[in-house]
């Protein structure tokens, strides 16, 4: 699959270890990353208009990842977004993908359905 979107997949997560794994999980998969340890690092970077596609918690100190999707759509910055989170309700989740998110996917998840997930963003 050719990918129609360039540059790295911007990875917003607060916990460390998460971010590291989901980080070596795209390196072997050879998909280009940079990592971000809050939504306020992400808007304060390039990255924004360069990324490819967008991985972020929803709960987060500070601005959360509902919070980062609302201001990335009110600059009308389109990114395909990704939401993971340990505290999925259906109701955050309704709210993620009605305002535009490709995917939502409850901590623990299977590292090749968060693949399939960034190769589908990526050719969106």
């Amino acid at each position: 699959m050719i990918s129609r979107r360039s540059g790295p997949v911007a990875i917003v997560e607060d916990d460390a270890l998460m971010r590291d794994a989901l980080q070596g999980l795209l390196k072997e998969a050879g998909i280009p990353s940079r990592t971000f340890p809050s939504a306020e690092d992400f808007l304060d970077s390039d990255q924004p208009r360069l990324c490819a596609c967008l991985i972020t918690d929803i709960r987060m100190p500070g601005m959360s990842g509902l919070d980062l999707q609302a201001r990335l759509n009110a600059e009308r910055i389109r990114i395909p977004i990704i939401f993971i989170t340990a505290h999925g309700d259906e109701g955050t989740r309704m709210q993620a993908l009605r305002s535009g998110a490709v995917e939502f996917l409850t901590k623990p998840f299977d590292d090749e359905v968060l693949l399939d997930a960034v190769r589908a963003a990526l050719a969106y």
